[in-house]
């Protein structure tokens, strides 16, 4: 493969599957059998294993795979100054019961340290690639609540909430580029989900207004960008829902809220494509000429293996409307964006990077 910076013709969204060691030392660690401190030594040891196997597959973009993390998104948020959880029963999954807690408002929120800063610190130490960092959308705060969520007695001004949110965001990217990372994904659901009928009907119940939330969760991710340094690449990853193989989601890209994500100021867009419900590629015709888009077209969600003609040949397609140079591909997902992770197993997961990383040897070429 030419040789470029991230995001590579072959790249990943980041979770992995926990390794059962690692799942059964956490279980321990809840019923307090375990210190904080053995617990950590036994991460460390699952993570060196896990960017060992990614660069020995040829991944460039290396991740921890989300190991310490119980929720893509719960970790970080919570690590914020004035936001909490609570328990969930909102935003069913598909044919799954569990609900991941919702965050809350607490007080006013701001950045102190940035949340998982020392997960960053580790990996950069053991990869040889590069490390690839992933924190949830500022809009991450807010979906699941809504407007009528947040109180009153602490935001009486909405304006003031989404300063203090981009804000917060804007302090603790400074700090994950001080630390030495250059590549930052900031993963959101929101621009999938607000496509959707059932989902906007929610959102309307809320207080809000979905095609104007789109934009105000953009112009938020934008303001949590404001002063990045040029040499940290921003990309974004969106999907429809990815818990035990579920998702919640299960409508197109539309119009009105892709224009809204592709106004955001990253420079590439991780998009899940691999099934009917994202629809088709009609919509990379809206992508920015100076922007990159990563097809997610291998599904995390089972573990049958893709073809690898099959993913060429959608490759192929979607150069029609975006030039090959401007396209990357990956996976649709993370594997584990929980800890629960998704159903299929350790080998087919690896399977499915090795196949990612083969098709887009063929397709763009060797080094």
């Amino acid at each position: 493969m030419t040789s470029r910076t991230a995001p590579f013709r072959a790249d990943h969204v980041g979770s992995l599957l926990r390794p059962a060691n690692l799942r059964e030392a956490r279980a321990r660690h809840r019923a307090g059998a375990l210190d904080a401190d053995e617990l950590r030594l036994i991460e460390d040891a699952a993570i060196r294993d896990v960017v060992r196997r990614q660069e020995s597959i040829g991944l460039q973009g290396i991740t921890d795979g989300e190991l310490r993390r119980d929720y893509w998104h719960m970790d970080f948020l919570v690590g914020l100054e004035g936001i909490g959880a609570r328990e969930s029963t909102d935003m069913k999954f598909e044919g799954v019961e569990e609900v991941p807690p919702t965050p809350i408002v607490t007080g006013p929120i701001a950045c102190g340290r940035a949340p998982q800063l020392d997960h960053f610190t580790f990996l950069a130490s053991v990869a040889r690639g590069t490390p690839k960092f992933t924190i949830p959308a500022p809009s991450m705060a807010h979906m699941r609540g809504g407007s009528r969520g947040i109180p009153r007695a602490i935001y009486p001004d909405l304006e003031r909430y989404w300063h203090d949110l981009g804000e917060a965001y804007r302090v603790a990217i400074g700090q994950i580029y001080a630390a030495g990372c250059r590549y930052l994904q900031i993963d959101d659901i929101t621009f999938s989900y607000l496509a959707d009928d059932t989902v906007r009907a929610g959102v309307i119940d809320k207080g809000d207004d979905p095609d104007e939330l789109a934009r105000r969760y953009a112009a938020t991710i934008n303001a949590a960008l404001v002063g990045r340094p040029d040499d940290m690449l921003v990309t974004m990853h969106t999907c429809r829902g990815n818990f035990q193989s579920t998702f919640v989601a299960a409508s197109p890209y539309s119009r009105t809220v892709t224009e809204a994500m592709f106004s955001t100021a990253v420079d590439a867009w991780f998009m899940e494509f691999d099934s009917e419900r994202a629809g088709s590629f009609d919509v990379l015709a809206m992508l920015p000429s100076d922007k990159t888009a990563v097809l997610g077209l291998v599904t995390t969600k089972f573990g049958e293996l893709e073809s690898a003609d099959a993913i060429a040949r959608r490759i192929n397609q979607a150069s029609r409307i975006v030039p090959l140079e401007r396209l990357c591909l990956s996976p649709q997902c993370g594997f584990s964006s929980t800890h629960h992770g998704n159903k299929l197993h350790e080998d087919e997961q690896w399977r499915k990077l090795d196949r990612v990383v083969q098709v887009a040897r063929t397709v763009w070429g060797e080094p």
